[in-house]
């Protein structure tokens, strides 16, 4: 079983599911494939990013991290990340 964090939501599972399955993603793709309204996805994923499970590849554009694998592959408890540094 994932062991998500505090600060997590349903819709992140789905996120992180999608762009393993399709490669680096942007907010309407996901949406596109069935994840949330492109606007929860990008507020989502720049959350996701934030904890080191996505990476911002270009604005805008996600791709999934290691960490995020591992989450997804359920070697990870999520509650165990802090916040990263923006690199912006």
């Amino acid at each position: 079983m994932r062991q998500s964090a505090d600060w997590m939501v349903p819709a992140d599972d789905r996120i992180l599911e999608l762009i393993r399955e399709h490669g680096n993603l942007t907010p309407s793709a996901i949406e596109a494939f069935g994840g949330p309204t492109s606007d929860h996805a990008s507020r989502r994923a720049k959350k996701l990013a934030s904890y080191g499970l996505l990476n911002q590849v270009h604005r805008g554009l996600y791709g999934i991290t290691d960490l995020g694998e591992s989450y997804l592959d359920e070697e990870l408890d999520a509650s165990e990340l802090e916040p990263v540094e923006s690199a912006e």
